[in-house]
């Protein structure tokens, strides 16, 4: 891996909702990175809000000398070319969610960055999320005991039908590949790849051109997990419910980092990751005892990828991760297409 400077020099490929409300805060709260080139089609809006940066077009972007590490958050469907030139060109990469639109291309890239010596990372964010955390430690506690039900849901109520790309036919479109890699990462974390997958994924809102409603079964022999997602969830659903042989738990309310993040706070303010909605844990004997939440960070991604690059540590997401999510996502949707 080549020496890289005192500040990691970053170019974001893509400044619609993803780019500039999750990676813009983050990037320009990690110390050793430094935001360089956007490359976007709204430059005016960009210089406004960003007027230190330089706004230019994805191939300009990637093949710059200035720019060490390129971080892409444009449409799905443009994920593994840009990735691919951007290895080709010898740059550092971090891919948002999901990795690719196939498995094919995921392992195609896996092989270039190997082969060119390149940090290839896929920010599946939600590893840092106060819920899943807050889950994770429970379960590693041993407290619930040998966990048999694990269902994760990330419902939203949005029942009109949008024109934007991910709401369009097409590779990478829909509900599934939009949540669905936040569902199955934590999973495949938490439990490694299931024996077998069922799943049922379905167009429910009037006029609706790509899945909005998906409902997965990992199955791991006694265990069974239960990924869920749908756009037409107006009462919300506990994010996690989990059954094991010595009790329950239930976390009702999802991560506040979103939310937070769409209000306009950033990283560093005190509040940041606070999560007060307690985990409840049922044991059969009486009241659930409250368990105080973890606090989220998705700071934490970037902060491990300026150690990477920067000492060698781990990577914090590794292309072999990204690449089991990718075969857990085209395996149910190969199964909802054949039932």
């Amino acid at each position: 891996m080549k020496p890289l400077p005192t500040d990691i020099r970053v170019a974001l490929i893509g400044y619609g909702f993803v780019g500039k409300t999750f990676h813009v805060p983050l990037i320009e709260a990690t110390p050793g990175l430094r935001l360089a080139i956007v490359a976007s089609r709204q430059k005016e809006i960009v210089l406004s809000e960003l007027p230190a940066v330089e706004v230019t077009d994805p191939q300009t972007a990637l093949t710059r000398d200035n720019v060490d590490l390129v971080v892409i958050a444009s449409p799905n469907d443009s994920h593994f070319s840009l990735a691919r030139a951007a290895l080709q060109a010898g740059k550092h990469v971090i891919v948002d969610k999901p990795f690719t639109t196939t498995l094919a291309e995921a392992r195609e890239l896996s092989a270039l960055a190997y082969a060119r010596g390149c940090l290839l990372s896929v920010f599946h964010n939600r590893r840092w999320d106060s819920d899943f955390l807050t889950v994770r430690n429970v379960i590693g506690q041993g407290l619930l005991g040998e966990v048999l039900h694990f269902e994760s849901h990330m419902d939203r109520f949005r029942p009109q039908v949008r024109d934007r790309w991910r709401e369009r036919p097409g590779p990478g479109s829909g509900l599934w590949f939009d949540v669905g890699p936040h569902l199955v990462d934590q999973a495949l974390q938490l439990f490694g790849m299931p024996q077998k997958i069922t799943a049922t994924l379905a167009n429910q809102r009037d006029g609706a051109q790509t899945d909005d409603w998906a409902h997965v079964l990992l199955d791991y022999g006694s265990r069974r997990v239960i990924l869920h997602c749908s756009l037409l969830v107006a009462s919300g659903s506990p994010r996690f419910t989990v059954h094991g042989t010595r009790g329950s738990l239930i976390k009702r309310l999802p991560d506040p980092q979103e939310s937070q993040l769409r209000a306009g706070m950033r990283p560093n303010d005190p509040q940041w990751g606070m999560d007060p909605d307690c985990a409840s844990f049922f044991d059969g004997q009486g009241s659930p005892r409250e368990i105080e939440s973890q606090r989220g960070d998705y700071g934490e991604y970037y902060r491990a990828i300026v150690m990477a690059l920067n000492t060698g540590s781990p990577n914090p997401v590794l292309p072999e991760d990204a690449m089991n999510v990718m075969a857990v996502l085209e395996a149910a949707a190969r199964s909802s297409a054949e039932s």
